[in-house]
């Protein structure tokens, strides 16, 4: 039996607070209370080294159903597709015209935010039609 409790998904990034607070609209999350002690984030990064102010930003379903999500500053940049992936499943249960409307109105409130549309994969025999999307820093993801 596995001792697992939780799942955390971690984000390499050059901007953690920019592209969590992106995650944040895409998916209804919220950032967390800052730590004890502080009444802002602001006033945390503040309080740290220079080299370590916004290193890392994190972001959490208010529910507490999804998993929380990570980002950590590197130093490189991305140079190839994402391994993983998420998938931002808003057309669950819907088919054909009706899915793909749902897809294209998601994907327009994504672009708003900084998403990047880089195409449309239309239904087949075995795969209901999604949209392939990169966030605020190239990460690929779908809509679903």
């Amino acid at each position: 039996m596995s001792s697992v409790r939780q799942v955390q998904v971690t984000f390499d990034c050059a901007e953690p607070e920019r592209v969590a607070r992106f995650w944040c609209e895409v998916l209804g999350y919220v950032a967390p209370p800052p730590p004890e002690g502080f009444a802002t984030w602001d006033d945390f990064n503040s309080s740290l080294p220079p080299e370590n102010q916004g290193a890392w930003f994190a972001c959490m379903d208010p529910s507490g159903v999804g998993p929380r999500l990570y980002f950590q500053r590197v130093p490189e940049g991305k140079v190839v597709k994402n391994r993983v992936h998420l998938d931002v499943r808003v057309g669950t249960g819907l088919v054909g015209e009706e899915r793909l409307a749902t897809l294209e109105a998601e994907c327009a409130r994504l672009v708003a935010l900084g998403a990047v549309r880089v195409r449309v994969l239309l239904a087949d025999e075995d795969n209901e039609s999604c949209i392939l999307m990169q966030d605020v820093e190239g990460n690929e993801f779908c809509l679903d």
